[in-house]
């Protein structure tokens, strides 16, 4: 874990009505909020403050999702969603790559068990062709004999450029960037107001340090506040960024969060040993992609993640209710898994703008906000946010460019 102590020599209030304390201020240390430090921390002039309530960066979605890299083929073609997470994908296997950052360009399959499933393939497949992303079909016989464990009745669609990926090595390396160019990071830190001076063209952000030993809400009420000034505040705080977004817009501008639980499990037994990520063929108008079979980087299995929508972002307990439905599932494709060998390992919950029953597509929300120059609002990014991150931060610089 990435772990960076709060340093108070940031925010000395004498300096207040001379000039901002930062040129830019990101709100929110996750693997998203690194990325966009970083690429900001390039820019000569910049000087860049991530600010992270949590002692350590990156423990809430960041740590708590499937590491993969995606290929970016499940979203429209002309969405945020797909743009940046082909941009990030690209730049993972080029620029992370070769610093260093731990990863497997492993592949994945999308496996069809009916006739309409395989028609969904086919769609994915033609939109890959729009996008200039490699996909292709499998014969049944050849699948069988390169991943003898896994069923398909009527068809695999191959993702060559789909991996895994270290989400502590990538953030790892992005902080690295960022620190490397001058970057500061305040980690127990919570925000708890914003303001904008219309005049001044500066953003007040006031904060509290939270206690050390507390990874999410309780704020030492007897500390004195701290404010910090921005010319520019990027609020990339993930679960909470409809929460730092509503202190600062006006009430008809709030917006309301979702949060959707996801439940992973692990499998035990060290055979057989799958090569690649297999997914079911997704559900068209269901937000989940299903609970499909990823491997680490020491080829262990998981399975997750489901979909369980929940009120409170903190709720990261494992749902272990869910594992007989998560077997149910895993063996239509997988048949020969032992559900004994099934055992709860973790949950994530992803940042969500409709709750359930809506099943309109939701893109990313990457936006500066009308009447607040300089505030740009990051919303709504949930799966491929990993993938994206290097996509979102050039996005975000050129926004503010």
């Amino acid at each position: 874990m990435l772990r960076i102590q709060f340093n108070k020599r940031f925010f000395s209030t004498t300096t207040y009505k001379r000039s901002a304390d930062f040129t830019h201020a990101v709100i929110g240390g996750g693997v998203v909020g690194l990325a966009i430090g970083a690429e900001l921390s390039k820019q000569p002039g910049n000087s860049v403050v991530i600010i992270e309530k949590h002692p350590e960066c990156g423990t809430e979605t960041s740590s708590r999702n499937s590491e993969v890299i995606h290929a970016g083929i499940y979203t429209p073609v002309d969405s945020l969603k797909t743009k940046l997470c082909i941009l990030g994908k690209n730049l993972i296997y080029t620029e992370a790559k070769n610093s260093g950052v731990e990863m497997r360009n492993c592949g994945k399959w999308i496996v069809a068990q009916t006739d309409e499933q395989l028609e969904y393939l086919q769609k994915i497949h033609e939109r890959s062709k729009q996008l200039d992303v490699s996909t292709e079909f499998l014969s049944l016989s050849k699948a069988k004999e390169i991943e003898p464990y896994i069923n398909a009745n009527k068809g695999i669609l191959h993702s060559p450029t789909t991996g895994i990926i270290s989400a502590h090595s990538l953030m790892n390396y992005l902080t690295s960037i960022f620190q490397d160019n001058g970057g500061e990071i305040a980690v127990g830190t919570k925000v708890t107001g914003l303001s904008f001076d219309q005049h001044a063209k500066e953003y007040t952000i006031d904060t509290k340090e939270t206690d050390e030993g507390d990874l999410i809400e309780d704020v030492d009420t007897e500390e004195e506040p701290v404010s910090i000034k921005a010319n520019i505040v990027i609020n990339s705080a993930g679960l909470y960024a409809p929460d730092i977004s509503n202190l600062l817009l006006p009430s008809e501008r709030h917006i309301k969060a979702y949060y959707a639980k996801g439940n992973y499990f692990s499998y035990t037994l060290s055979q057989p040993k799958i090569q690649r990520l297999i997914y079911p063929c997704p559900t068209p108008g269901v937000v989940s992609l299903g609970t499909h079979l990823t491997i680490d980087l020491g080829n262990q299995i998981k399975f997750g993640p489901d979909i369980e929508w929940v009120d409170n972002p903190t709720e990261f307990k494992v749902n272990s209710s869910n594992l007989d439905d998560a077997f149910i599932e895993v063996k239509k494709y997988f048949p020969s898994i032992s559900k004994e060998h099934l055992i709860p390992t973790y949950a994530g919950i992803r940042p969500k703008l409709i709750g359930p029953g809506d099943k309109s597509f939701q893109d990313f929300v990457i936006r500066e906000e009308e009447g607040f120059p300089g505030f740009v609002n990051l919303l709504g990014i949930e799966s491929p946010g990993l993938t994206s991150s290097m996509g979102i931060a050039k996005y975000v610089k050129d926004l503010l460019n």
